[in-house]
């Protein structure tokens, strides 16, 4: 059983969900009584933000970060699968980004510096990212490395 698990957060991708159906239903209403079929065209800006948001959606459900013991895994992947496993003595830094709209939304990017050949982790749209890092500061702070 996991001591800490960070998934992505799916609120960015249901806003966008959202946001585009709104706008369909927006060009819908304002073309019902067009009789050009210039206004389908239109729905290709709708079309392509659902496609986008699908796309990130299957990406952030397939991504994974957690802290078993005293190892840090991170999975990613639908069909293929890459995996990470790093002692937890070994993470040097952690650093939460968020954007303006990140912010409102209670969001944030968390990346995790270790030490190694592929130093860093990146882990995008988790919930209460300040949070994360603080708990996952606390477990790398009483990981013991002896134990390797």
């Amino acid at each position: 059983m996991p001591d800490l698990r960070i998934r992505p957060s799916a609120t960015l991708v249901i806003a966008t969900y959202v946001v585009a159906l709104v706008f369909a239903g927006g060009i819908a209403w304002l073309g019902k009584d067009a009789h050009s079929k210039v206004w389908m065209i239109a729905f290709l800006v709708p079309g392509f933000m659902i496609l986008t948001a699908a796309s990130r959606h299957l990406r952030s459900r397939f991504t994974i970060l957690e802290v078993v013991g005293d190892r840090l895994k991170y999975e990613t992947g639908m069909f293929g699968k890459t995996t990470r496993s790093i002692p937890l003595h070994k993470v040097q830094d952690v650093t939460v980004r968020q954007t303006f709209w990140q912010r409102l939304m209670g969001l944030g990017d968390l990346s995790i510096e270790t030490a190694g050949e592929t130093s860093r982790l990146t882990i995008q749209e988790i919930r209460a990212p300040r949070a994360v890092a603080e708990q996952l500061l606390d477990k790398v702070a009483h990981s013991d490395p002896t134990k390797q």
